[in-house]
């Protein structure tokens, strides 16, 4: 028995693929009952028996797991390999810039760039970056492709050389469809083959909602970008041992109900039950009764209802959608037998795992409902929409309310160059978006079926709503236009205006002036109603304050309606040609209406078209002129890509573990200071130091575009680091933004500013935080500013989880205060000169340190820490600098 195979679990499989090595399940069933264990923990349970080697994984790791219960989830640490990445293009590009920089820094040091490669498939869709500048219109999609490629041509020429540039890295290109959909219909194969094994199917994204393979009982979810890149260099993940809640579903969907409104009915469900952190695994005799673009459509907004991930177990139901999606017939093979022998396989009749707990809904009881106005869990049953938006006016400023006063009900707004008026409630965006019901072939066929009966009652929409259709995937648009209902979709104005995430993601693009000029001019409540996941205020438009999540076929019906102050329910949508009123029961189209409509066109071979040529079919991305070379040519002069300084001046020479001496505080915090305070995001001024730079390299305001879109620029992210308008820096009092006191000056000016005298000066920086510190979305320039700002060590009460490995993972020092303990407790003011003098190379995981912090006046104050570098491993990557500056010198050595 070897250390890599210490529970004697190889075994052989015979499938139509061939014959392959698999790690047996079953072997562990004298350590644990392991058909007692939610599906999900078998998935990361598999990666554990597979993968011990001794170091990153051991054979006390895969008992952890083979044991899991609930009193271990949440307590335990266990190490996790997934089997690929997916990134999109926002959050890809920092991750191929590391990629890129470390293969130009493994030539300065002698060794072959080339070896720089992803040790696991890496797929990066082109899907974010497409915005709805033009609508109504059959242009519409040419246009706004055109702009696409203008803006973003310098990422665009960047991608295209690490395709070809990285073996196991491939990019979609512009054009094809959401990230989530491709993966779906496309990328994902069930189960991976590689070096004569098969196992399960596993991701991670540095999308939130890569949560959506979960339907097709694949496991993965949401991560930063430097978990991503620690992944894609063969690294584990670290994560708490998670709690599953299980979900039983019965029944199914009644008239007039459809996938979006079951989804906003479980997020509704599982917020208020409380699932952060936690994995979700669906189960029952509704479960086996959903089609798997239902479960998708409920797996994709696992982060709105605040869980990791919304698990399907593979089953009949997964064969029939890689069959229907153009799979071939020896992967599904490959899928069955495996899934089968290795107690992966989902049957109805097999007793229920065991759960953290445990929660049901019957699905028949499911309304049509959306959500909103800001949040996507706040559901609101049709029937309630327009007494709830008539409360939402009048309650107090918050998640729910919009605090008008007696005068703002009166104004409205005319809409120049037509006929009609505005007023609150007005929708003037309907937008049919998003990877939660694109993909969704039910829901997409209803409102083309709605939108045909509204043209043939002669029904017609608002001048004043701004209409467009984002399809997920060509797939969409094909079997739209097979029904013909694509027609009827462009007559009430909703043509194709690309594929990509759009309104979803904040890209709606500028309102009509028309519209835009009343809105602001009376401070108008106006609404959009999209089929989306996310809704939160200001995301959607910055000039549409009440945002609705709904079904496609509801987006429709609110177009026409043209506003959300009527009950659609009881009160007409409109008045068709010949005067009569039409309501909403009058143009639904009936579940056996949308089932014979799929029927009819939806085959494999529609599939295999629009996906045979995914790498080839958009000719303005074949005809970038990009690079063709094992290193990028970095152009000094480019404000969207430029060569980070991780690595220019590393050596393979590991220095010891030293004591940091003479530190001064760069930020004083308090608690619950998030990543969004940290990293750089949205827009920016030009008064900022991002700003400053920009425009100091010839570039106008107009085009600053954002951070996110600047993420493959170290020099605007980290004068972005720690910017956020809503920082409150202690050692900055009376300031709000990215404000310190800079003891090189005794004056206070911006982090930035300061960071760079302190580096002038050769003095190491601290962080003095308090509770939760680094909560919220793991963002990886969160670290990675931290770094280049010059903090060697952060001191807090806590730490989020994700982020105190990014800290490690970029070499900063996470320490953290004994119980009882805080820097308001040991009265730290911040001014003090703060030493680590035992710190040594034979230091240990969670080890405490002795901290010494030094006065203005000389006075001494000593007192005790614990390293919350937790690992051997993460002891061997901060030694080195940093995960990546790992990886760089065991390629360079070997």
């Amino acid at each position: 028995m070897t250390e890599r195979n210490p529970f004697g679990s190889k075994a052989s499989l015979q499938t139509k693929a061939g014959t392959f090595d698999y790690y047996k399940l079953d072997a562990l069933k004298d350590v644990a009952d392991i058909a007692k264990l939610p599906f999900s923990i078998r998935v990361l349970l598999e990666s554990a028996l597979r993968n011990v080697d001794g170091y990153t994984i051991n054979k006390e790791d895969v008992e952890k797991i083979a044991t899991w219960g609930p009193e271990t989830a949440g307590k335990i640490e266990i190490p996790f390999k997934p089997s690929r990445v997916i990134l999109q293009d926002f959050t890809g590009v920092p991750a191929v810039v590391d990629l890129a920089a470390l293969r130009s820094a493994l030539q300065r040091m002698g060794g072959d760039p080339e070896k720089i490669n992803p040790q696991v498939p890496v797929d990066l869709v082109i899907d974010h970056s497409v915005q709805v500048d033009s609508f109504g219109s059959s242009e519409s999609i040419k246009i706004n492709e055109k702009y696409e490629f203008e803006r973003n041509r310098e990422r665009y020429e960047f991608l295209h050389w690490g395709q070809k540039a990285f073996k196991n890295f491939s990019a979609v290109p512009p054009g094809t469809g959401i990230v989530h959909q491709v993966n779906l219909e496309f990328l994902a194969p069930g189960v991976c083959q590689r070096d004569g094994a098969a196992f399960p199917d596993s991701l991670v994204g540095t999308d939130s909602h890569t949560t959506m393979i979960n339907g097709l009982g694949v496991l993965g979810w949401g991560v930063g970008g430097i978990e991503a890149e620690a992944v894609m260099l063969g690294q584990p993940i670290y994560m708490l041992m998670p709690e599953v809640v299980g979900f039983r579903l019965t029944g199914s969907l009644k008239e007039g109900t459809t996938a979006t409104d079951l989804v906003l009915t479980i997020t509704e469900i599982l917020r208020k039950h409380g699932v952060v952190g936690k994995f979700v695994e669906f189960t029952g005799p509704g479960m086996v009764a959903l089609s798997l673009a239902d479960r998708a459509t409920i797996a994709n907004m696992a982060p709105e209802y605040g869980a990791t991930m919304g698990f399907f177990p593979i089953d009949e139901r997964t064969l029939e959608y890689m069959a229907l999606t153009g799979r071939d017939d020896d992967q599904i093979d490959l899928v069955e037998q495996y899934c089968k022998a290795n107690m992966l396989w989902h049957r109805a009749e097999d007793p229920t795992p065991s759960y953290s707990a445990n929660l049901e809904l019957d699905i028949s009881t499911v309304e049509p409902s959306l959500a909103g106005p800001k949040r996507p869990q706040d559901r609101i049953a049709l029937s309630n929409m327009k007494g709830n938006f008539a409360k939402a006016l009048d309650a107090p400023a918050g998640h729910a309310g919009f605090a008008l006063t007696a005068d703002d009900h009166k104004k409205t707004g005319a809409v120049e160059g037509t006929d009609a008026t505005i007023t609150h409630g007005n929708v003037v965006i309907a937008a049919i978006t998003s990877c939660t019901n694109t993909s969704n072939p039910s829901v997409l066929i209803a409102a083309g079926l709605l939108a045909r009966k509204a043209v043939e009652k002669g029904l017609k929409t608002p001048p004043f709503v701004k209409t467009s259709l984002a399809p997920g995937s060509r797939v969409v648009s094909s079997y739209l236009e097979k029904l013909g209902l694509d027609k009827d979709l462009e007559e009430l104005g909703f043509y194709t205006v690309g594929y990509g995430c759009t309104t979803c993601i904040g890209n709606s693009g500028p309102l009509p002036d028309n519209v835009a000029k009343p809105i602001r001019e009376n401070n108008l409540v106006a609404a959009s109603v999209l089929s989306g996941n996310r809704n939160f205020e200001g995301r959607v438009s910055p000039d549409v304050k009440a945002n609705y999540l709904a079904s496609p076929p509801l987006v429709v019906a609110y177009a026409l309606a043209g506003t959300v102050t009527k009950d659609l329910t009881t009160e007409p949508i409109g008045q068709g040609r010949d005067g009569s009123d039409v309501f909403l029961k009058d143009i639904w189209p009936t579940l056996d209406e949308i089932q014979s409509a799929i029927k009819a066109v939806l085959t494999p071979e529609m599939f295999r078209e629009q996906y045979g040529n995914t790498y080839t079919a958009n000719e303005t991305w074949n005809a970038i002129k990009g690079q063709d070379s094992a290193i990028y040519n970095w152009d000094e002069k480019s404000t969207y890509v430029q060569e980070p300084p991780f690595f220019q001046d590393m050596t393979l020479d590991v220095e010891p573990i030293k004591p940091i001496n003479d530190m001064r505080v760069l930020a004083k915090l308090g608690d619950s200071v998030t990543t969004d305070h940290i990293s750089p995001a949205g827009s920016f001024k030009p008064e900022t130091p991002a700003g400053k730079y920009l425009t100091d390299n010839g570039v106008l305001p107009k085009d600053f575009n954002s951070y996110g879109s600047r993420r493959g620029n170290d020099r605007v992210m980290t004068r972005g680091t720690f910017a956020n308008i809503r920082l409150r820096n202690q050692l900055a009092p009376g300031t709000e933004g990215g404000f310190t006191k800079d003891f090189t000056t005794g004056e206070v000016s911006t982090i930035y500013d300061a960071s760079s005298n302190y580096k002038a000066a050769g003095t190491p920086l601290f962080v003095l935080a308090g509770k939760e510190y680094g909560t919220g979305s793991s963002r990886d320039w969160a670290a990675k500013g931290t770094i280049l700002l010059g903090v060697r060590a952060v001191l807090a009460e806590s730490f989020e989880r994700i982020h105190r490995s990014n800290l490690v993972f970029m070499g900063v020092l996470p320490l953290q205060f004994k119980d009882g303990d805080s820097h308001a407790s040991l009265g730290l003011t911040g001014e003090e000169h703060f030493s680590l003098p035992e710190l040594s190379d034979d230091m240990t995981a969670g080890q405490d340190i002795k901290v010494v912090a030094k006065a203005a006046d000389g006075t001494e104050k000593t007192f005790t820490v614990v390293s919350r570098i937790d690992t051997p491993v993460e002891i061997e990557y901060y030694r080195n600098g940093g995960i990546l500056h790992t990886v760089l010198r065991q390629l360079a050595k070997a």
